[in-house]
């Protein structure tokens, strides 16, 4: 299984991919800052079709990144979220908060 990863992709977006769990989580926040404040786009999309594996990790990842965005004055959009990832945040009442695309 391969590591999880945050990366620049063209025209605004972020990819992210590859197991995301505790062990990846600090470090895939700290990235998001970064590439978020660099960004210069004022609407940001993460495509998380190649998450191979994620805990609950994933989904407070995704809420933080949010936020991030948010306090940078960003407009944040999810695509592709995995349906065990929507699964998990749907149970937790988490869907209303996240900027699903369609």
């Amino acid at each position: 299984m391969s590591r999880g990863t945050l990366r620049e992709v063209q025209s605004g977006g972020l990819a992210l991919q590859g197991v995301i769990d505790m062990h990846v989580g600090a470090e895939l926040r700290a990235a998001g800052r970064r590439l978020l404040a660099g960004s210069r786009t004022q609407d940001v999309w993460i495509d998380c079709a190649a998450i191979t594996q994620s805990s609950s990790v994933g989904l407070s990842l995704l809420l933080c990144l949010l936020r991030d965005a948010q306090a940078t004055g960003k407009r944040l959009q999810i695509r592709n979220l995995p349906e065990d990832m929507h699964q998990i945040a749907e149970v937790y009442g988490l869907l209303e908060l996240l900027p699903l695309a369609d």
